[in-house]
């Protein structure tokens, strides 16, 4: 019998890429189709991997006929080199994705967001995520999953000072991380990946949002 079809978008970062080999590897999936800009240059037998421009999303609208929809999408101002840039990667295309899976009729959309979005932050990236949260919920996709993971940990492609300091001044007091605080704790990106992976096999419908810990448990 076949498995589902999943459309991964972002594979080639930090958690898309922890996704793509849960995706590859889980029984659940059968079909596993990836846009990116550059080949990744991964070969197996369920992988169809898409050259795409992501200014002509639209143009690539018949490949959304999939069962989950993965958007994992993320840039930071200084790879952007601009707010403009950077509200392209992080909020117009994630929004594209997602009115082109509701078009297509994905069952479920699952999307990363982050810690502290908000739309009417005064921090310009913590802003986009809230505009970025509360227009999906605008779109009313049938099953809309979001996740804030806190700060992430794995092994980047680039090297990212700021995160790598934070990473390891957090790692000596991850004793503070409990109760109230277990949402700020740093989550590993495998284990977004494996989060994101279980909830796409749920049955339930409508919005759920995940904060670090809730990921945690669910993976």
């Amino acid at each position: 019998m076949l498995g589902k079809s999943a459309l991964l978008v972002g594979a080639s970062g930090l958690v898309g890429g922890e996704l793509l080999t849960y995706l590859l590897n889980g029984k659940e999936y059968s079909k596993v189709l990836i846009f990116v800009r550059k080949t990744l240059g991964i070969k197996h037998p369920k992988l169809e991997e898409r050259l795409i421009k992501f200014e002509d999303l639209a143009g690539y609208k018949d490949y959304f006929e999939v069962n989950d929809v993965f958007c994992c999408l993320g840039t930071t101002i200084k790879k952007a080199r601009s707010q403009e840039a950077f509200k392209k990667v992080d909020l117009e295309y994630p929004l594209e994705i997602a009115r082109l899976a509701k078009e297509m009729k994905a069952e479920k959309f699952l999307v990363i967001s982050s810690m502290g979005a908000n739309p009417k932050s005064s921090v310009f990236y913590s802003r986009i995520k809230g505009l970025l949260e509360q227009e999906l919920k605008d779109i009313s996709i049938k099953s809309l999953h979001i996740f804030r993971p806190s700060l992430l940990l794995g092994a980047r492609r680039e090297f990212r000072f700021s995160e790598s300091a934070s990473a390891f001044i957090t790692k000596g007091i991850s004793f503070i991380f409990v109760g109230s605080l277990k949402k700020y704790k740093p989550i590993n990106a495998k284990t977004v990946a494996a989060g994101m992976y279980k909830a796409a096999q749920s049955e339930t419908v409508g919005i759920h949002t995940y904060l670090s810990n809730e990921i945690a448990e669910l993976s």
